[in-house]
């Protein structure tokens, strides 16, 4: 989690308030222009309702004014029925159109004046039917209302083109009026969301410049806390070094004084045992330097790994022989394996640091003549060494820690070590691609488990092209 001090707070939070401000202007610029678009599409459509009303009452008229003439002239009855429907459907067309006015407006009244026309037109068409329905004779005075309804119709048709042409006009205004306030707000929304790019650009160099000093400082003080922690390391390593040689070779040079001094006098068990704390302390020594020498080669990635065949068998046996004799406590150290898991293509120097390392810390953190158990098992794809005592066991809290160089678990202090033994370790695995765990509790002993690959892929590869010469073949690798 990045936490932000006040600056960059303050800059940020204004950066966000400028972003919401703009959004909110631009989303009520917006607003504005879908209400006007809205009330503009609501306009064209009653223009279009108005229009089109209109020219169904001239048709209507005109159809009425047909059937007349049709029935009239022709004697049919069939147009008079049609005169009928098409005269009963021209009221509720004024009705729907009277919906579109207010009541008193200018356009409502020359809507009034187109209707009386109409009304008009249509007495003289009914005097007409009448007239002729009572005396089909009187054709003069049918040519003499033929005459007044084509006057009508031509006062009627200028009437309804009138109020049309208003209506289109009126809308041309509206269409106009809202292109350009769409427009002006549609600079004024351009304008804002620049300024409030370049605003909030400018905050952003402001923060990123702040963020950037911050992160340089932050990485300068890690530089000088690794540093510190190096001088410390380094200091703690030298310190654990000199503490460690001086007492082997204090433990030499005194053996080899009294060997000198007392050679001729004493017997031959006083002076094998003054050897074999001389050999006891060169190999602590060595041991020492190989540990070191193997966990600097893996911190600077030089460990190298330089796998062969080994007979794990006998390996763990010389191992375990090689520790009983150099153990002064009395430890029994058991061994098990399982037959079918015998060989395996590791390194045997990186085995041997591994599993000398676990040895000697159950060992040394157990009491004596206590057991150690060192198991070998495994499956056709992997080797499983187990190394179990009886000792102190590490706490919950030691064990996130062991693997660190240097680091000594809490109730370790009684017995002498390095604290480099399972870094060691860690690193030997690691360069195999194997893993480790660690099972413990206080006062209730510890098992260290270390997995391993048991073929490597160079070995398959070698096993498969050997396969493949000698059988001229293809071979699958699993």
């Amino acid at each position: 989690m990045i936490f932000l001090n006040t600056p960059e707070r303050n800059w940020l939070a204004a950066g966000f308030g400028f972003l919401i401000a703009i959004l909110c202007i631009s989303s009520v610029i917006s607003y504005q222009n879908v209400n006007q678009l809205t009330e503009s599409s609501h306009k064209s459509q009653r223009t279009y309702e108005i229009i089109k009303g209109l020219d169904d009452v001239f048709v209507e008229i005109t159809t009425a004014e047909s059937a007349r003439r049709g029935y009239i002239y022709l004697g049919n009855e069939e147009e008079l029925d049609r005169y009928r429907s098409t005269i009963k459907n021209i009221p509720s067309r004024f009705v729907q159109l009277h919906q579109h006015f207010e009541p008193k407006s200018q356009e409502s009244q020359k809507l009034a004046q187109i209707e009386a026309l109409v009304l008009q037109r249509m007495s003289l068409l009914e005097r007409s039917i009448v007239l002729y329905q009572n005396n089909a004779s009187t054709v003069v005075y049918q040519k003499s209302l033929t005459a007044q309804s084509i006057t009508l119709r031509q006062q009627i048709q200028t009437a309804i083109a009138d109020l049309e042409q208003q209506q289109q006009a009126e809308l041309n205004q509206s269409v106009e009026a809202t292109k350009k306030g769409i427009h002006a707000r549609k600079l004024i929304e351009l304008w804002i969301i620049f300024s409030g790019f370049i605003a909030i650009f400018t905050c952003f160099i402001a923060l990123y410049s702040q963020m950037s000093q911050r992160q340089r400082a932050a990485t300068l003080q890690h530089k000088l806390a690794q540093q510190k922690e190096i001088s410390e390391l380094k200091l703690r390593f030298f310190s654990m070094v000199s503490h460690e040689f001086r007492t082997p070779l204090s433990v030499i040079l005194g053996s080899v004084q009294l060997l000198i001094s007392g050679n001729s006098k004493w017997e031959e068990e006083r002076r094998l045992k003054n050897l074999d704390r001389i050999q006891s302390a060169a190999k602590s020594m060595q041991q020492l330097f190989t540990d070191v020498l193997t966990l600097t080669r893996a911190e600077s990635g030089k460990l190298e790994c330089n796998p062969e065949t080994i007979d794990l068998e006998s390996f763990c046996l010389n191992l375990v022989e090689d520790l009983e004799v150099s153990t002064n406590a009395g430890h029994v150290i058991q061994f098990q394996t399982q037959d079918e898991f015998t060989h395996a293509y590791l390194d045997e120097r990186l085995l041997y640091s591994i599993l000398s390392n676990l040895l000697s810390n159950a060992i040394k953190y157990s009491a004596p003549r206590s057991r150690v158990l060192l198991k070998l098992s495994g499956t056709t794809d992997r080797i499983r060494f187990q190394v179990q005592d009886e000792g102190v066991g590490i706490s919950v809290e030691d064990q996130a820690k062991l693997f660190e160089p240097f680091y000594r678990g809490q109730n370790s202090s009684y017995a002498a070590g390095t604290g480099l033994g399972l870094s060691v370790v860690k690193k030997c695995v690691g360069v195999q691609n194997g893993t480790i765990a660690i099972q413990s509790q206080k006062e209730q002993g510890t098992i260290v488990t270390v997995e391993l690959m048991r073929h490597t892929p160079v070995l398959l590869i070698q096993r498969s092209m050997k396969a493949l010469t000698e059988n001229n073949r293809p071979i699958s690798i699993n």
